[in-house]
């Protein structure tokens, strides 16, 4: 039996290469949704099964007596396609097949457009997480696969939230079909409409965050009375902890969440997690998200461990804060990942020596690095008959002027 996956772009047999169409026309078995079943071409088989779960297509071909079976895909099946997964399926039972690509939403929208396709990003919301704000930040217009949950109105609305709302996109619904409608307006103005469930969205270049080396300046955070880990100490937090691109990170004890952020700004594609058990320090971290528009740092209140229970499994790990717990939180972490990359915040000796023996507990050797920071005034030329203030009284002062609290 011969078996060829066929894209069928929009849907409609319009859409349908010549090459698409013979391989329908001549099949005599016809697998896929049923959508796509109910718009086949005249001229293809009565013989069809509405299917589109890998296990089923595959059991159903195998059972299959004909010479010929096609099994149907909506757009392109090289462009987030379930034939993928079909394709891996049927070379693991070594069964060989075809493939007759169709024409991608991508391509349908760029041409209603009239405008090339090639400098977009192209990301897929249909069926799986996305951060519409980190992929828009890469400085390209973006295109959004949407579907399911995601809905270029909800994606829109998370654009916006994160002060890109005067950032012009276009929706575009049932493309390739006669109901072929574009949109286009401010994201603001798209959050709050509605659209047809067969619909994909192009936002257009967004400002690019500045970069910067971890580090921000402490000012540039909301504090309140909330201690707050400092700007030396943050910059050798993420050296340590080695932050990548896509990321899965945990700050326990998070305050107001400096160190959540800057996190959040070093893995745009990853994911932070960030733990506090106190109700406005917790607030703090909900404004310092919205001030950095860092979508992808999702917060937990409430105490370690207990807290971390539902979290993914963490690539590197910050313990900023314990509450006397820290041999439960570090268990927690090596339990979830035995490889995390742990950094610990101590500010007393008591916690350097309990992190000490709770890491040589797992057969972990700590790394000990003392960071010490003073943030002084400007002295000017004393005149007059005063004498200069001395060494001691000037480190008295600036010892006075820092608390050295920490998250």
């Amino acid at each position: 039996m011969r078996i060829t996956l066929v894209g069928m772009g929009s849907g409609a047999p319009g859409g349908l290469t010549v090459r698409g169409l013979a391989v329908l026309q001549g099949a005599g078995l016809i697998i896929g949704a049923r959508r796509l079943l109910q718009n086949l071409p005249d001229g293809c088989t009565d013989n069809r099964t509405a299917l589109y779960k890998t296990d089923g297509i595959c059991a159903l071909l195998q059972e299959a007596g004909c010479e010929q079976a096609a099994v149907v895909f909506s757009g392109d099946t090289g462009f987030y396609s379930g034939a993928g997964a079909l394709c891996r399926a049927l070379d693991a039972a070594g069964t060989p097949y075809t493939v007759e690509p169709g024409v991608s939403s991508v391509q349908l929208l760029a041409a209603a457009l009239g405008r090339p396709w090639q400098d977009w990003q192209l990301v897929s919301a249909h069926g799986c997480a996305c951060d519409p704000v980190a992929a828009c930040q890469k400085g390209a217009p973006t295109f959004f696969l949407t579907g399911g949950s995601e809905t270029p109105a909800t994606l829109c609305a998370r654009l916006a939230a994160a002060g890109y709302g005067e950032v012009i996109a276009t929706v575009g619904e049932n493309l390739g079909s006669d109901a072929q409608r574009l949109v286009t307006d401010t994201v603001a103005a798209l959050a709050q409409q509605q659209f047809a469930p067969l619909s994909v969205l192009l936002v257009e270049r967004c400002p690019a965050p500045p970069r910067r080396t971890p580090g921000l300046p402490d000012e540039v955070f909301l504090r309140g009375k909330t201690p707050m880990t400092k700007q030396e100490v943050r910059a050798a937090v993420l050296a340590k902890l080695a932050v990548r691109p896509n990321d899965t990170l945990w700050d326990v004890g998070a305050g107001t969440g400096s160190v959540s952020v800057e996190m959040a700004l070093a893995a745009p594609e990853g994911r932070v997690y960030a733990a506090e058990c106190d109700a406005d320090a917790c607030e703090l971290i909900c404004q310092n998200r919205a001030k950095f528009a860092v979508q992808n740092l999702h917060l937990t209140q409430g105490l370690a461990p207990e807290a971390l229970a539902d979290w993914p499994a963490p690539d590197a790990v910050f313990i900023g804060g314990s509450k006397g717990n820290l041999r439960a939180i570090v268990d927690a972490a090596l339990a979830a990942n035995p490889a995390a990359r742990l950094c610990i915040s101590a500010i007393a000796l008591e916690t350097l020596q309990q992190a000490i023996a709770v890491l040589a507990a797992h057969g972990l050797t700590a790394q000990v690095t003392q960071i010490a920071a003073c943030a002084g005034e400007e002295y000017g030329l004393w005149t007059g008959e005063a004498l200069p203030i001395t060494m001691e009284q000037l480190c008295r002062r600036i010892r006075g002027d820092e608390s050295g609290n920490e998250d």
